[in-house]
């Protein structure tokens, strides 16, 4: 736990996604319009090249956006769509995407995402992708 009750509730929304915790995704910075996410790079997470995989980074950037956007709309929110391009193979030890709310009304954001890897010798990051995405406010469940 933290001080911080509202990072210590986006841990745990993250916590009941049994496809993060496969992934082993953490949330490192929430609030303000701003989510950050966090994936360690170990081998059944690379693809046939040795690079990370590119479904995990659009996983990553699919989820800060949400996890941003839902600083802004509340916490029932689902996303509606968002595009991802590659700037170059993945490679490193932690992936790190920073997610960051470009307009937000009453039903829906846009959220921007950039994906970096940290290397493992001095913790410079690379920038390797870039996602935007569109976020619904969810409608409450019907009777």
């Amino acid at each position: 736990m933290t001080d911080d009750p509202a990072l210590d509730l986006a841990r745990k929304v993250l916590d009941s996604q049994p496809f993060s915790r496969l992934v082993g995704a953490r949330v490192t910075a929430f609030g303000d319009g701003r989510a950050v996410l966090e994936v360690d790079v170990r081998p059944e997470l690379l693809q046939q090249n040795g690079f990370l995989h590119g479904g995990v980074l659009s996983y990553a950037a699919d989820n800060a956006i949400t996890f941003a956007a839902g600083t802004a709309l509340g916490p029932a929110v689902l996303t509606a769509g968002f595009s991802i391009q590659y700037l170059r193979p993945a490679v490193g030890r932690t992936l790190v995407a920073r997610a960051s709310v470009v307009h937000a009304g009453r039903r829906q954001a846009v959220v921007r995402c950039d994906l970096l890897t940290a290397a493992e010798e001095d913790g410079a990051q690379a920038l390797c992708a870039v996602a935007q995405g569109t976020v619904l406010a969810a409608e409450p469940p019907r009777d």
